[in-house]
């Protein structure tokens, strides 16, 4: 799964996880790749959360093949590691920062199937700056070179920049960062190996979309699932406050400026490409 911070990812993985033959780690991977010194901004091998096919060593892809697999387990808890006579599995991922890594992903996971998550950037960009406001997404709270408060969400390629820059600022860099990045990462696989959401589409169109998904991602549906999603999605594990479509405006008068055509960063003319890939698929 490929998508920005705050967008909807959680929701769409737990909703997707509870298919019979979806596998995960539990969570988000940041101590899978992390915990690995090469790929690590902290430690200054690379510079961003963004990774390419170059990153790619052979023992960079087996150690990080063998501590998924150590982790893997089904919506039952059932282990992979305890249980490789399994025939049907389906690895279900979803972690920000892999939004910038796609290329990398490739050559760990070659045929890979990818879906993208996006999200209408005001809503996104306010969830966004209230997680850094909340200091519970705090990621790099040591980052080299960065004077501001300590650094929360992913690390897109060009952070250098925004030193001094008010949140808001902060918060549209990396949404218009991420979603550019994966835009034009996938513009380079073939597009059977691809598919396009919109959150609003997850959230008030839920069971033609999670259907919609399984289909493209070969994943089984069942009773337990169709239950799931024959209502209202229970809230993800990393909701703040309850859903409201107009709660982004508590920082309107800051995310107008940065959403705004022609703004350097890019997320109105970002938001249009995202638009057109939705019509287009």
């Amino acid at each position: 799964m490929l998508a920005a911070p705050r967008s909807g990812s959680t929701l769409l993985f737990e909703t997707l996880a509870e298919a019979p033959d979806a596998w995960t780690v539990g969570g988000e991977s940041h101590q899978f790749i992390e915990g690995l010194r090469p790929l690590n901004p902290a430690v200054g091998r690379v510079d961003s959360n963004r990774l390419d096919a170059g990153h790619a060593s052979e023992r960079i892809v087996q150690a990080l093949r063998q501590r998924f697999a150590r982790f893997l387990r089904d919506r039952d808890g059932r282990e992979y590691f305890r249980n490789r006579h399994i025939e049907r599995l389906r690895f279900l991922e979803k972690t920000p920062k892999n939004g910038l890594r796609q290329p990398f992903l490739e050559q760990v996971f070659p045929g890979a199937l990818y879906v993208f998550l996006v999200r209408d950037p005001r809503p996104n960009i306010s969830s966004m700056m209230e997680a850094w406001k909340s200091g519970r997404w705090v990621t790099y709270p040591r980052l080299r070179g960065w004077r501001g408060p300590p650094w929360s969400l992913l690390l897109p390629p060009g952070w250098q920049q925004l030193n001094g820059r008010p949140l808001a600022e902060i918060c549209a860099f990396q949404w218009a960062s991420t979603n550019r990045i994966i835009l034009d990462d996938l513009a380079s696989l073939p597009r059977e190996r691809w598919m396009a959401c919109e959150y609003g589409q997850l959230t008030e169109r839920t069971e033609a979309t999670i259907t919609g998904v399984c289909e493209f991602a070969r994943l089984a549906m069942d009773e337990r699932l169709r239950r799931r999603i024959g209502g209202e999605l229970p809230l993800s594990r990393y909701t703040q406050t309850a859903p409201d479509p107009d709660k982004w405006r508590r920082n309107e008068r800051e995310i107008l400026p940065v959403t705004s055509p022609g703004h350097p960063f890019g997320v109105a003319e970002t938001w249009q490409r995202c638009l057109q890939l939705l019509e287009t698929r």
